[in-house]
């Protein structure tokens, strides 16, 4: 699928466009606050596993049309077209390849991916924020995980997100007993990278994505890996992955460019490669 890619329709749609090296990604279905139907998420899969492998990106940004950044997977749509009982194990077999899919592209995509946040940041909308690299939301945005308010138990990597941002006394809170977390107190918390004013939003989000798209992209991911495996393996485990990125990363042209720019006491001028 291109990298401009649209899933269109009364459905609502995922759309993306280039912005240099930027990978602009839309949720865009503000009527129903941008929950994301299944053809939707088969979109913003098809579309993160595009830029997995496109060498000219740097960077990308998701962000929600209208006043709200995403309400959640629309379960009323999706159970409403068909009344007949799901087989046993549909959840199972489907959403692997689905919602769950497109947080470990998120997460473990070698590009840095910022979500832009303003309004409801619910359910999968929330996880999709929490597995980026960084959420920049307005104060006035709200994260919720409202899966038990709904009878059912989490997913979308709620309960693997949550607790190695903000521990489990928080993650309970949330988790449990569904409480909405405001912007200003998730940025307290660790939950996201900042709040700022709703008029200055575009900006600081364009600023962080122009600082990310014009750094060492490949250095960038192995970091990224890095923190990842991080979170689970040992200190020995950490270094010896640290260990072979580093001899990745000291045979990129951006390796040469940061040590001549660091004799000549210049800005480097990394070009991703």
């Amino acid at each position: 699928m291109s990298l401009e890619a649209d899933s269109a329709g009364a459905e609502g749609a995922v759309t993306s466009c280039r912005d240099g090296a930027v990978l602009r990604i839309t949720l865009d279905r503000p009527s129903q606050r941008n929950s994301l139907t299944q053809r939707m998420i088969e979109t913003l899969v098809d579309t993160l596993a595009d830029a997995a492998t496109e060498d000219s990106l740097r960077a990308i940004l998701i962000r929600g049309a209208g006043a709200d950044f995403c309400a959640g997977a629309d379960w009323l749509a999706a159970n409403s077209a068909d009344e007949r009982r799901p087989r046993a194990g549909d959840l199972v077999r489907r959403i692997p390849h689905a919602a769950h899919r497109v947080i470990e592209l998120i997460h473990g995509i070698h590009l840095p991916v910022v979500c832009s946040v303003q309004g409801w940041a619910v359910g999968i909308g929330c996880n999709l924020a929490l597995a980026a690299d960084f959420a920049v939301a307005t104060h006035a945005a709200v994260f919720w995980e409202p899966f038990v308010d709904r009878g059912f138990s989490p997913d979308s990597g709620s309960t693997w997100l949550l607790p190695r941002l903000v521990g489990l006394v928080r993650a309970r809170r949330m988790l449990l007993l569904g409480e909405r977390v405001p912007a200003t107190q998730a940025a307290d918390w660790g939950l996201i990278h900042q709040t700022v004013d709703a008029a200055a939003l575009d900006d600081t989000v364009d600023e962080l994505l122009t600082r990310l798209a014009a750094g060492p992209t490949v250095a960038l991911g192995l970091t990224k890996q890095a923190l990842s495996l991080g979170q689970y393996a040992t200190l020995n485990q950490s270094m010896t992955q640290e260990l072979f990125n580093l001899e990745l990363s000291c045979r990129t042209g951006d390796f040469k460019e940061g040590l001549a720019a660091f004799r000549q006491r210049r800005a480097a001028k990394f070009e991703g490669r």
